[in-house]
């Protein structure tokens, strides 16, 4: 659609604007794109400097649009939404139309180090699955998990293709679904090696995951993951505890 000049409604021009350009940010291009600069903008739809200033102020502040100096305003990566409620990466992410991928960064049968032989119920040194993923959504990295898993209870484990859902392997394949986690989350700054796999400086912000996932009664996983929190967000629901008033 050719663009044509603004004109004067009860809708504002920059309101006007601002719907056009969110139409382009979510229709016409891809995270990471361009966008068309304010020059342009303004001789195409026929406003001034401020209104496109305000219409794209809007979108930077609404997570739609980023700027960075010195080249121009970009389309922002659409952060992935997590409900907080238990569910591999791999089944949240196709749930909310992201295309998740896996790169295994590291698998072996290595002893627990001793938290994970603790979280795992297992004696100290007993040997457990270690396997570090670089997991993407979208062709983006976000996160880092670094996963160990009781070999006694997931023979073979190794031996399966680990790109996928492993949470998906341990309910077909060893008939041990995961239905429970006990779990941390707090705030951390990458190290280098999170910092270089995530694409992010050394010290950026990121969340740290400590989880301990379980079938039934039965430790399986004891996990630690770090997430890009510009590109993760964590949505929950808050209920407040009913009160009994007595008379």
């Amino acid at each position: 659609m050719m663009p044509v000049h603004l004109r004067d409604s009860v809708i504002p021009k920059h309101e006007q604007l601002r719907a056009i350009l969110l139409h382009k940010c979510t229709k016409e291009l891809q995270p990471g794109d361009l966008m068309t600069s304010e020059r342009k903008l303004m001789q195409d739809y026929g406003v001034s400097r401020i209104t496109v200033r305000e219409a794209i102020g809007q979108l930077v502040n609404e997570g739609h649009l980023v700027r960075v100096r010195g080249k121009g305003t970009f389309v922002a990566h659409r952060p992935v939404q997590s409900k907080l409620h238990l569910a591999s990466f791999t089944e949240e992410m196709r749930a909310q139309g992201h295309k998740p991928t896996t790169v295994v960064l590291q698998c072996e049968e290595d002893a627990a180090p001793e938290a994970t032989a603790k979280a795992l119920r297992i004696a100290p040194g007993t040997s457990a699955y270690h396997v570090k993923r670089l997991r993407l959504a979208d062709g983006e990295p976000v996160s880092v998990d670094d996963g160990w898993y009781n070999a006694a209870l997931l023979p073979g484990l190794l031996d399966l293709d680990l790109t996928g859902s492993i949470y998906r392997a341990t309910a077909d394949r060893y008939g041990m679904p995961i239905d429970r986690a006990e779990q941390t989350v707090s705030a951390d700054g990458a190290s280098q090696d999170i910092a270089t796999l995530l694409g992010i400086k050394k010290g950026a912000p990121v969340m740290y995951f400590d989880r301990v996932s379980f079938s039934g009664p039965t430790p399986v996983e004891h996990a630690r993951s770090w997430y890009r929190s510009d590109r993760y967000q964590l949505q929950m629901e808050v209920q407040g505890e009913r009160t009994q008033r007595s008379v």
